[in-house]
């Protein structure tokens, strides 16, 4: 039984003054980290994202690819969580995105795995796929009871894609089938056809178009942006386990996940989508400022940890 829900949430009336400050202060910077030479300042702004209390962090190696491990103190045994970070496939790092992938394995007491999948231009697509996929069936390796899937931005486009795969691998007996995937503001289209591309161009505060078209360029290298392994929007969609989306009203990716979520929920597959109005790209990362960032953090915890527990 399929289940499409979309659920809005309003701006709290504390977070409306902090976006306004926020907006004022990334202006200077809307749709200027588009390039590999901006790898230091996104890791940089990112490292900003608040410890989880009694996380520890750990560099590791799963199915060939280094990253870094998010360690909650009471884990569950036997259960993982992958976690994709974001930045273009072009920028960011296992490091610079430990502190959001560990609030998620603290509310969900699970250990989380942050790969550092190769970046594009030096890595191109499907670089960033094959890795994630190995870190997957790494995983698998360790005789898990059960593993999620999570992402951000291009992270969380690139989990719906992984999310996809490893589900079909799943039924063909080679891997354990995922139990949820989570995207935060995915990117589910590297065509960039989304309506909200030109609606929200004024209010998305970080993002541009032309921003998204040089950083797919290059990661696309030549190649159709339409491959399921590129934009999980044209991939398979049918027969997915549960999923969450989180995604700021005032975003050009809006419809990238408003379209993902009702494509999916077509094909049989259960999703829920959470818009939050006046939020912006990968809000939740500013946990510790936003009271909307806590409470999307809380309602992805409780989803997971509902997955798990089963």
């Amino acid at each position: 039984m399929s289940s499409s829900t979309e659920i809005f949430h309003s701006l709290d009336n504390k977070d409306a003054g902090i976006v306004e400050a926020m907006r004022q202060a990334l202006a200077p910077i809307k749709g200027t980290i588009n390039s590999p030479a901006a790898r230091g300042l996104f890791d940089e702004v990112m490292e900003h994202t608040p410890d989880a209390p009694g996380i520890t962090y750990e560099a590791g190696t799963v199915g060939g690819v280094s990253g870094i491990w998010c360690l909650p103190p009471d884990k569950r045994p036997g259960s993982f969580l992958l976690y994709c970070h974001g930045g273009a496939y072009v920028l960011g790092s296992a490091h610079a995105f430990r502190h959001l992938a560990g609030q998620i394995a603290a509310r969900t007491r699970t250990a989380t795995f942050v790969p550092d999948y190769r970046l594009a231009p030096e890595h191109p697509h499907p670089a960033a796929v094959i890795d994630a996929a190995a870190v997957y069936r790494g995983l698998c390796d360790l005789a898990p009871k059960s593993i999620a899937i999570a992402g951000d931005s291009a992270g969380g486009g690139l989990a719906l894609t992984l999310l996809a795969l490893m589900q079909a691998e799943a039924a063909e007996g080679k891997v354990l089938a995922p139990i949820a995937g989570v995207a935060m503001s995915p990117w589910t289209d590297l065509a960039l056809t989304g309506a909200s591309m030109t609606e929200r161009a004024e209010a998305d505060p970080l993002l541009t178009r032309d921003m998204l078209s040089r950083t797919a360029a290059l990661y696309l290298n030549g190649q159709s942006a339409d491959m399921e392994t590129a934009s999980p929007l044209y991939g398979r969609l049918a027969d997915l386990p549960p999923i969450h989306i989180h995604v700021g009203e005032y975003e050009i990716l809006l419809d990238d996940a408003r379209r993902y979520a009702h494509r999916a929920q077509a094909a049989g597959s259960d999703v829920r989508l959470n818009v939050w109005q006046g939020m912006a790209h990968v809000f939740p990362a500013n946990i510790g400022t936003l009271a909307a960032s806590e409470k999307a953090l809380d309602l992805i915890g409780q989803f997971l940890a509902a997955k798990f527990d089963r």
